[in-house]
């Protein structure tokens, strides 16, 4: 992945967050990361990103837990999809939900990846290197594009 990509994680549980963090940099990832704990707080992040020409020239990558505080993934990722400004920033699921209608209904969304978190340490660290094996040869567009 390009290294001016920004890598937001929506994720409350400090340990998910750890162990994502550290394995995606295990990688060789060298990207700014920045954490929200809450869907609240990444909404307002993506507002104030669409008004910052600068930021919105970077590309953007979501990884996004759908079981949080304030707002859930799943509105998140509908007003990530419904707004011309934002719709093309990629949105990994990656989350402890594993029923299959939520599965399906992120997809409609316009999710572009659905995780499951594993419950054991060993598999969980395994899916994020896998991860980050994975965003070290996409490219991603920037948000600027679509305006």
């Amino acid at each position: 992945m390009k290294v001016n990509a920004i890598i937001l994680i929506a994720e409350d549980d400090d340990g998910h967050f750890t162990l994502m963090c550290r394995n995606l940099q295990r990688n060789g990832l060298t990207n700014e990361i920045v954490r929200f704990r809450d869907g609240s707080d990444l909404l307002h992040y993506l507002q104030r990103l669409k008004q910052e020409e600068e930021l919105s020239l970077r590309p953007h990558l979501l990884f996004l837990d759908i079981r949080m505080p304030k707002v859930d993934g799943m509105e998140v990722l509908s007003q990530i999809k419904s707004d011309p400004s934002l719709r093309r920033m990629p949105v990994i699921i990656v989350t402890t939900a594993s029923d299959m209608a939520i599965v399906e209904q992120c997809h409609l969304l316009g999710c572009c990846m659905y995780l499951v978190k594993p419950v054991e340490y060993d598999k969980f660290v395994q899916m994020m290197q896998k991860v980050g094996n994975f965003l070290s040869i996409v490219e991603l567009p920037s948000l600027a594009m679509n305006r």
